[in-house]
């Protein structure tokens, strides 16, 4: 998939994730840090390619993305896998409490929110004929449908005009119909 399909479908994905498990408490600061980290968490799976969209976003960016790049030798190996995912979560664990300010962000719901991008990330990944290595080291692609020839090409016009468009429609159908939910989370942040 694209950045942006997967920015999408994170964001998606974060508001579903929302709405069947509020938070108790969530002010301005966390809220925005979540949606921020939602989206990073939704480039950090693509990492191990040098052309990733979060690699511009960082100071000599192109540089690390190389290295990065030749330290995972190919697309979709460690970063696209179940061990990829519990590494990502256990460094996050260590890190973003060293680096937010605890008193005014929940680290917790920036955490689960990047791991809400990178889950959908693979999940979407999924759906392309590449499929995903979840087992890593070994040799499986797991893809839905198991049958890669029904699966979609990335970048192709399937992805263009009918899935990337279906994730906004669709999230606007979701929100429509739980706003009551939603605009609860809303008031958390005003009070």
């Amino acid at each position: 998939m694209t950045a942006r399909t997967h920015d999408a479908f994170a964001f998606a994905s974060l508001v579903t994730v929302a709405v069947y498990y509020p938070p108790s408490s969530l002010n301005l600061l966390t809220l925005f840090a979540a949606i921020v980290g939602n989206n990073i968490g939704a480039l950090v799976p693509d990492m191990d390619s040098a052309g990733n969209r979060l690699w511009d976003l960082l100071p000599a960016g192109n540089f690390l993305g190389r290295i990065f790049k030749r330290i995972f030798y190919k697309h979709r190996t460690l970063s696209h896998s179940l061990i990829g995912l519990f590494l990502i979560y256990k460094g996050l664990l260590w890190l973003l409490p060293k680096i937010l300010n605890l008193n005014f962000i929940d680290a917790k719901i920036v955490i689960y929110s990047i791991l809400i991008g990178y889950i959908s990330h693979l999940l979407s990944d999924s759906f392309t004929k590449e499929g995903l290595p979840l087992l890593f080291p070994l040799r499986v692609n797991f893809g839905i449908p198991p049958i890669a020839r029904l699966r979609i090409t990335t970048g192709k016009w399937v992805e263009k005009y009918l899935i990337f468009p279906g994730v906004w429609i669709g999230l606007f159908v979701f929100i429509y119909y739980n706003q009551g939910k939603l605009s609860e989370i809303l008031r958390l942040v005003g009070g």
